[in-house]
């Protein structure tokens, strides 16, 4: 008998993956999507559709009822106001969570993807780990941190498990793809004077990682951050581009007031449009901290994880298939 898992957020980056990993597992699989959706990474995979919004609560009874897993990856990472961030992140994991203490409390596991950012940036140098008091420093990340205080309220009712990733990169990927795009166009941007320290995860280790999380009895009502087991700056993923590339950009150091005055800019254009803006104060504010680590050990201990793509091999991939898909 298979287990049945279902996925929200399963036509996006991360969620593509998972649903390969659990297929490749022996999961049927069911993907909740709203029919404005790209199936693009979903296409010839033997999984079950379902065309429902996270509010929808009759459709998510049916499709919850015999679930196995949740994986809750589903989210707004960019909105024009703090209620849009709190309805996308908060508002439909409460409505995910009741349905389920309605049909099915039993269930084997809830994963909800969090953020880093829930948590917030490296103190005084240190990577975060589980036990840091969170200090989410934009509005994203307190929805995060918002959207894990709920989830913990149902703890008591269901198997919960939280994940924290960092930056994810890899293949399917729209957000980091910008800074290779750039770069094979003959430039890297390094923001600030300072060397800054990253946790950067290729999404294949990420989706490893969710599931050891999913599968292991030990991580009920647990947090974990899934990140990689090294820590990286930006110059040295400068020197893994150049190697990927066969070619070295032209680095240039950018101030973090410059960095401040590009992001109002785009904040006030962005005000007059329909969308939310890509690039804002806030995420300046993210861009300029000194260092965005996270220990992984909890989960290397618990859990048995561990970073098994390095950078340079995650780089490489990653470009090769960039360039396979003629987007660099």
């Amino acid at each position: 008998m298979k287990n049945i898992s279902v996925v929200t957020g399963a036509s996006g980056f991360v969620g593509s993956h998972l649903v390969d990993k659990l297929l490749a597992e022996g999961n049927h699989v069911k993907c909740i999507l709203r029919k404005t959706s790209s199936k693009r990474w979903l296409e010839n995979k033997p999984v079950e559709i379902i065309d429902a919004g996270l509010f929808d609560k009759d459709t998510l009874k049916k499709v919850l009822k015999d679930a196995d897993y949740l994986f809750h990856i589903a989210g707004v990472v960019k909105a024009k106001n703090e209620e849009d961030y709190f309805k996308g992140n908060v508002e439909t994991t409460e409505n995910l969570l009741e349905t389920l203490t309605e049909v099915n409390p039993k269930i084997q596991r809830v994963v909800i993807i969090s953020s880093q950012t829930a948590c917030g940036p490296s103190l005084e140098g240190k990577a975060v780990n589980e036990e840091t008091k969170e200090h989410p420093i934009t509005t994203y990340g307190k929805s995060k941190y918002a959207q894990e205080q709920l989830a913990k309220k149902y703890m008591d009712k269901l198997p919960i498990t939280i994940i924290r990733p960092p930056a994810v990169y890899g293949e399917r990927d729209t957000e980091i793809y910008l800074f290779f795009k750039t770069y094979k166009q003959g430039l890297m941007g390094l923001i600030g004077f300072d060397k800054k320290q990253v946790s950067i995860v290729h999404v294949e280790d990420l989706v490893n990682g969710i599931y050891l999380a999913a599968t292991s009895q030990r991580s009920v009502g647990q947090t974990y951050f899934i990140g990689s087991e090294k820590y990286y700056n930006w110059e040295e993923i400068g020197e893994v581009c150049h190697k990927a590339f066969g070619k070295k950009a032209f680095t240039i150091k950018i101030p973090h007031f410059i960095v401040y005055s590009v992001a109002a800019v785009a904040q006030f254009f962005a005000f007059f449009s329909s969308k939310a803006a890509t690039f804002n104060l806030e995420k300046a504010r993210d861009f300029v901290q000194r260092a965005w680590t996270c220990d992984v050990s909890k989960a290397v201990n618990d859990l048995g994880y561990r970073q098994k793509v390095s950078l340079e091999d995650g780089m490489k991939k990653t470009i090769d298939w960039y360039k396979k898909m003629k987007w660099l």
